[in-house]
C-alpha cells in the first residue's frame, strides 16, 4: 500500500471532470474580481480625489458581498445550483459590462461605479456559495480536504495574481480595459461552468428566508463539533486583520516601501506552503485536535511578529502565521463539509463565509483602534498573547471538539 505523500493531490483534476471546469472558471473568477478590486478604487480616487469615497467604495462592495453570501445561503438550499451559478455568474459579467461602459464615457458616473461594485460583490457572493454547496456532490465527501486544498491553493494564487496583472493594466490602458477583461474572463467562466452537472438540492419545505438562514444557525448551535469549529475560525479570522499595523510596523525595522510589500506577500505565501503540503491532512484521526493545535500555533507566530528584532525574522513570523492559518482552514473546511447535511450546505457554506468577511471587518476596527492607542508594535503583540490566551482557553474548554474522531478512524481504531 503506497504510503500518502506529504505534497497536495491534484489527481481530482483529472478524475473529476465537473471538478475541473469549477477549477478553471474558479481561478479565472477570482482574478476578476481582483481585477475589480483594485480599478473601483483607483477610478473613484481619479474621478473625486476623495479618500473617504473610496472607503465608501469599499465598504459598499463589502456590504453587498455579505448580503449576497446570506441570501446565497438560501436560494443554494431552495434552488438547482448549477442553474443559481450560471445565472449569479452571468449577472456579475453584465455588471463588468456596465462599468467598462461607464468608464468609457466622457464624464463616468461615480455613482454608477458605487452601484455596480455593490452588484458585483452581490451577485459574486451568491455565485461563490452556490459553488461551495455543490462541491461535496461533484467530488464527494470522502475527497473533501483534496477539493479545500486545491481551492486554497487556486484562491492564493489569484489574489496573488490579480493586483499585478491589474496594475499593468490599469498602467498602459486605464481602467475601461480592466473592467472589459474582467468581463471576457467572466464570460470564459460561465462557459466552462457550463459543463456541470445538475445540481439539485434536497426537497425541504418552503418557508421565509429568514427562517430558513435561522434553520441554518441554529445547526450550528445544534452540532457542537461544526460550531466549535465555526468559533475557532472566527478568531482566526480577527487575528488576521493585523494586516491593518503593517504599515505603522514598517518603521519600527527601518524599511521602506518595498520591503513592506514583502509583510503583504508573506501571509499567503506561508498559506500556498500550507496547501501545497498538505496531502496527509486528510488522514488525520483527530481534526478537531489539529484544528484547536494549528490556531494556538498561529497565534504564537503572530505573538512573536512584532517582537522581532530583524525584520526578516518577522516575515518568517508571518509565514509561519500563514501556514498554520491555512492548515486550520483546510481541516475546518472538511469537517464543515463532511458534518452539514446537504440540505443545509448552502445555508451553513454562507454563514461560515460571512462570518470570515465580518469577522475580518471587526478585526480591522479593532486593531485599528489598539493601534491609534499604543504604539504599533505593542498593538500586535498584545493581539497576537491576547489570541493566544484564547486559543488555549478553547483548548480546555472545547474538549468535544479536540476528542472528536471521523467515524472511519474510529472504526478503524476499534478494529486495529
Amino acid at each position: 500500500m503506497n504510503k500518502p505523500s506529504h505534497f497536495i493531490d491534484l489527481s481530482l483534476l483529472k478524475t473529476h471532470p465537473a471538478f475541473r471546469a469549477v477549477f478553471i472558471a474558479r481561478f479565472i473568477s477570482i482574478v476578476a474580481l481582483g481585477m475589480l478590486a483594485v480599478a473601483v478604487p483607483v477610478q473613484i480616487q481619479q474621478l473625486t480625489q476623495s479618500p473617504l469615497l473610496v472607503g465608501l467604495a469599499v465598504t459598499l462592495a463589502g456590504a453587498g458581498m455579505f448580503i449576497g453570501l446570506l441570501t446565497g445561503g438560501v436560494l443554494a438550499d431552495r434552488y438547482e445550483r448549477r442553474r443559481l451559478i450560471l445565472f449569479a455568474r452571468s449577472t456579475c459579467g453584465l455588471g463588468f459590462v456596465a462599468l467598462c461602459v461607464n468608464a468609457l464615457l466622457p464624464a463616468p458616473s461615480v455613482i454608477a461605479v458605487f452601484v455596480l461594485g455593490l452588484w458585483d460583490g452581490f451577485f459574486g457572493a451568491i455565485g461563490v456559495t452556490a459553488l461551495l454547496a455543490a462541491t461535496p456532490a461533484l467530488v464527494g465527501r470522502e475527497n473533501i480536504m483534496k477539493a479545500g486544498a486545491i481551492t486554497m491553493l487556486t484562491v492564493r494564487f489569484g489574489a496573488i495574481l490579480s493586483p499585478a496583472i491589474a496594475g499593468l493594466v490599469i498602467a498602459h490602458g486605464g481602467v475601461a480595459w480592466n473592467y472589459g477583461l474582467a468581463a471576457l474572463g467572466t464570460l470564459l467562466t460561465v462557459l466552462t461552468l457550463l459543463r456541470l452537472p445538475t445540481l439539485a438540492p434536497p426537497p425541504q419545505p418552503r418557508e421565509h428566508p429568514l427562517t430558513a438562514l435561522s434553520a441554518g444557525m441554529g445547526f450550528l448551535f445544534a452540532s457542537p463539533i461544526v460550531g466549535m469549529a465555526a468559533l475557532v475560525g472566527a478568531l482566526m479570522t480577527l487575528a488576521s486583520a493585523v494586516r491593518v499595523l503593517y504599515p505603522a510596523l514598517a518603521p519600527h525595522w527601518q524599511v521602506g516601501l518595498e520591503q513592506l510589500g514583502l509583510m503583504y506577500a508573506a501571509v499567503p505565501l506561508g498559506a500556498a506552503v500550507g496547501a501545497l503540503t498538505s496531502g496527509r491532512l486528510a488522514q488525520s484521526a483527530q481534526p478537531g485536535r489539529l484544528i484547536l493545535a494549528s490556531a494556538i500555533a498561529a497565534f504564537i507566530a503572530l505573538t512573536l511578529f512584532s517582537l522581532m528584532p530583524w525584520f526578516s525574522l518577522s516575515l518568517v513570523c508571518l509565514a509561519a502565521f500563514g501556514y498554520f492559518s491555512a492548515i486550520n482552514s483546510l481541516v475546518q473546511y472538511a469537517l464543515i463539509q463532511t458534518l452539514t447535511p446537504d440540505a443545509l450546505l448552502g445555508r451553513i457554506n454562507s454563514l461560515w463565509t460571512a462570518q470570515n468577511v465580518t469577522g475580518d471587518a471587526i478585526g480591522a476596527a479593532m486593531i485599528g483602534a489598539m493601534g491609534s492607542l499604543l504604539l504599533p508594535q505593542q498593538a500586535a503583540g498584545l493581539l497576537g498573547l491576547a489570541a493566544t490566551v484564547l486559543g488555549m482557553v478553547m483548548w480546555l474548554l472545547m474538549a468535544r471538539l479536540r476528542r472528536y474522531q471521523p467515524p472511519a478512524a474510529e472504526q478503524a481504531e476499534s478494529t486495529g
